[in-house]
């Protein structure tokens, strides 16, 4: 606020500066004569009145219609006085002449000349010549204020191309640690090793190693990448310099490359120390991209010196560099090489063990239910972020408090992520008896397709209670999957079109509640045939261009094979949506059984479809790891020891193991 404050002040006298002029100008017109010219217009009695200057020894004097016209003024149409100036010679003198001037006007019965003596003023004359410069210091001086974010520090304006990274050190580090941060097995030991060779270098250094000079946290948004460096400038007993890469991108050409060059050299008299810079893609898109824009763009220079400073011609030595992007896509070559970032650690959406942990960490401070499942919670927020994570804690807590409730139970973390996941619910949306019913069957077909197919989703529960853009949905623990076969995705988009498919076969219509169904179904038909390279058609092709350094307008491929795609993509979907048909026809009468259920419940559970469909015919993975670990485990129990006759278990004569066998 202070800032803005500042800029209304200045707008402020600006304006008052203006109205002055305007109200106070002199809109009379004055001309230049001689002494001669003017006492002959002061002795024919054009002068009215005369004002003498003691200060510059000169006289103004307001003259007649009459006057102006035989002096010749320029505009002698223009409303206001019109004025001669001339300079006298004394003060003397003149008033001599002005006796002698007036009783010659008496005589021929016109006016006497008015005097008036005006000794002016050192102020007055000091601000008409030295004004306009003391305004233009003040205006410079307030946009340094406002350029320095207000604060008014040293350097002002001249301190534009200061880094403004704040720094961490071992006095005023953050309360982050790495036990804070769940999950990110991988990512937190490579970063704890930076730490580690900072603190003890000797230990790597005897070795002959060399710690990398640049870390790249990797990753989609939520997933923890800035978190992590937080832990890291609270562990290291090193400084740590935080910057964003926004911070580097100014409207002033030069700026950018000076607080990258200063940024360094501060790093470099705290050596060693560590650099985080949050959002680099603001600053190190890969040049080029945009050619028509001019070659001199300020991004491009910051990024150039970006990279000199990291692995240029001077050592860097005791200086890393730590970046976070979600955007790697689009990061310059030059800097993702070794030398510069040499490694790249990605941080990935957490998996169900490191959603556990998250949980962990985020229930510390929240008085749950004794009896609160995580690991099923775990499985309930398949493909959350961490960030995502914490926003269900904090929604679940705020539900409980919302119903007077004195601990935070299992239904309100689930009523918390189908607020997350599909919006409010909305009691006041007026359904009709035939709308409620056609929702009902278009998600009992969801329900019973994915229940009867292998790599369908294990259903939670279905409802019919509008949320958000929603009028129903069904709700699944989607399986996490390291890789998807081809029956996998088709058996997500038979169970995305069965809705359409049961609004066709049981209502007899279609209706319009099916378009981000359809929408996601397409999609996937076409990374199936694009992407994946899985159509029988055009197998092993893939035409996706993940480096996005494709700059071309045109497809990578012919018209013929646009159409190619056109109709596998179609026959693709209409398989699908056959077949969808075909489940549902076999099972009609069950499908028809959960949509009275939904038309009565509004919700129904896994259970409830249970009851109806059995048990499903394929077991979900999470079942089969479950399985097999406790296989292993029993394995392992019962594991004889095998021990030579010394007790000790069987080794080669010389101590080294037994070789790699397949």
């Amino acid at each position: 606020m202070k800032g803005v404050s500042n800029i209304f002040w200045m707008y402020a006298a600006i304006i008052i500066g203006l109205f002055a002029l305007y109200y106070f100008q002199d809109s009379s017109q004055v001309q230049k004569v001689n002494w001669t010219e003017f006492e002959d217009a002061a002795g024919k009695g054009y002068i009215t009145k005369i004002t003498v200057n003691m200060q510059d020894n000169s006289a103004t004097a307001t003259v007649t219609e009459q006057g102006a016209k035989s002096l010749k003024f320029k505009d002698t149409n223009v409303p206001g006085d019109k004025k001669i100036n001339t300079i006298i010679p004394s003060s003397e003198k003149l008033q001599d002449k002005i006796d002698a001037w007036n009783v010659a006007l008496v005589q021929e019965g016109k006016p006497e000349i008015v005097v008036a003596y005006d000794k002016g003023s050192d102020f007055m004359k000091f601000l008409w010549y030295f004004g306009p410069i003391i305004v233009f210091f003040i205006l410079i001086y307030f946009l340094s204020r406002r350029m320095s974010g207000g604060s008014g520090g040293p350097g002002g304006i001249f301190s534009v191309g200061k880094s403004k990274a704040t720094v961490f050190d071992k006095n005023n580090g953050t309360n982050v640690k790495f036990k804070d941060v769940a999950g990110l097995a991988e990512a937190k030991v490579e970063v704890e090793e930076i730490v580690e060779f900072l603190k003890n270098p000797q230990r790597y250094t005897e070795l002959g190693a060399k710690i990398p000079r640049g870390a790249l946290l990797i990753g989609p948004p939520g997933t923890g990448k800035t978190l992590l460096a937080k832990a890291v400038a609270g562990e290291a007993n090193v400084p740590f310099l935080s910057i964003s890469g926004s911070d580097f991108v100014e409207m002033f050409v030069g700026v950018g490359a000076a607080r990258v060059r200063d940024l360094f050299k501060q790093a470099k008299e705290k050596a060693p120390c560590i650099i985080f810079i949050d959002e680099i893609d603001a600053v190190g898109r890969a040049r080029g991209r945009n050619p028509n824009l001019g070659s001199n763009d300020e991004r491009e220079n910051t990024l150039n010196q970006m990279l000199t400073e990291m692995d240029g011609f001077q050592s860097n030595n005791g200086v890393i560099c730590l970046a976070a992007t979600n955007r790697v896509d689009m990061l310059d070559q030059a800097l993702l090489r070794p030398g510069r970032f040499d490694r790249q650690i990605f941080v990935d959406l957490p998996e169900l063990s490191d959603r556990e942990e998250i949980f962990q960490v985020h229930l510390r401070n929240i008085k749950c239910n004794s009896k609160l499942d995580i690991k099923q919670l775990a499985r309930q927020t398949q493909g959350f972020s961490g960030a995502d994570i914490a926003n269900v804690c904090n929604e679940a807590a705020l539900i409980a408090a919302r119903n007077h409730k004195k601990m935070v139970e299992f239904s309100d973390f689930m009523a918390a992520v189908d607020r997350i996941v599909g919006g409010m619910e909305k009691k006041s949306k007026i359904i009709t008896e035939e709308e409620k019913r056609a929702i009902a069957t278009h998600e009992a077909g969801h329900a019973t397709v994915s229940w009867m197919t292998k790599y369908g989703n294990p259903l939670v529960k279905v409802t019919i209670v509008p949320r958000g853009m929603a009028l129903g949905a069904a709700w699944y623990a989607p399986e996490e999957h390291q890789i998807m076969p081809t029956q996998a995705l088709l058996d997500t988009m038979c169970g995305l079109l069965a809705g359409r498919a049961a609004e066709e076969l049981f209502l007899g219509q279609i209706g319009t509640g099916a378009s981000n169904d359809l929408e996601r179904c397409t999609k996937i038909a076409r990374s199936l045939v694009m992407v994946y390279g899985m159509s029988d058609v055009l197998p092993n092709i893939n035409y996706n261009d993940s480096t996005g350094t494709e700059m071309s307008f045109t497809k990578p491929y012919s018209e013929t094979t646009a159409t190619l795609i056109d109709e596998e993509v179609k026959r693709i979907i209409n398989e699908q949506y056959e077949r969808a048909k075909s489940i549902l026809t076999e099972y009609a009468e069950q499908h028809n059984k959960i949509r009275d259920l939904l038309v009565e419940r509004e919700v129904i559970f896994h259970d409830d479809v249970e009851a109806i469909l059995g048990k499903r015919q394929w077991k979900s993975r999470t079942e089969e790891i479950i399985e097999l670990n406790e296989k292993e485990k029993k394995a392992l129990e019962n594991k004889p020891t095998a021990e030579n006759s010394e007790g000790k278990p069987e080794s080669d004569d010389d101590g080294t193991p037994p070789p790699f066998t397949h």
